[in-house]
């Protein structure tokens, strides 16, 4: 009976997740990737971005690009609320916020509760997402933000705070 090699390939078994909403559906990604998570902050506009840049935010002296998730995802822009976050996570070198409705809670879950995603989820092309969690009570979709920002936009949106 080893029951530490057992717990340590349970740890290793788990994805640690931060869950957030977009509309009705609830998404995740890897907690390891979010620096941290902030109340809306006074966004600037930047000439000539992409639809789906909001602008630029003065994060503690650092300025970085702000996305809005729901755009990006092809989904409508919504007012923001209290509710609403900016997840600041690191991509490739690049210190990006985006935009997401509301954060839901860290979550660990198995991940053989995860299973490939179907061609289409929740009108999200695919190619965005890891695979789709099976909760209880709900779905989660996994999100791979290297996809949804692929390397050469993240690359563009790093310029932008110079």
């Amino acid at each position: 009976m080893n029951t530490d090699m057992e717990n340590k390939q349970d740890l290793s078994d788990l994805l640690q997740l931060v869950s957030f909403k977009i509309e009705d559906e609830e998404f995740g990604i890897d907690i390891l990737k979010v620096q941290e998570i902030n109340k809306m902050l006074k966004i600037t506009k930047v000439p000539n971005a992409p639809e789906f840049v909001d602008g630029v935010v003065n994060l503690r002296g650092r300025i970085i690009p702000v996305i809005d998730l729901r755009t990006r995802l092809g989904m409508p822009r919504k007012e923001y609320d209290n509710k609403t976050r900016i997840v600041v996570v690191e991509l490739d070198g690049n210190t990006i916020g985006f935009i997401v409705d509301e954060v839901s809670e860290v979550l660990r879950i198995p991940r053989n509760i995860t299973e490939p995603p179907p061609p289409m989820v929740a009108g999200i092309n695919s190619d965005y997402i890891t695979a789709v969690g099976k909760l209880e009570d709900k779905l989660l979709i996994l999100l791979d933000l290297e996809k949804v920002f692929a390397s050469d936009e993240i690359d563009k949106l790093g310029k932008m705070k110079n």
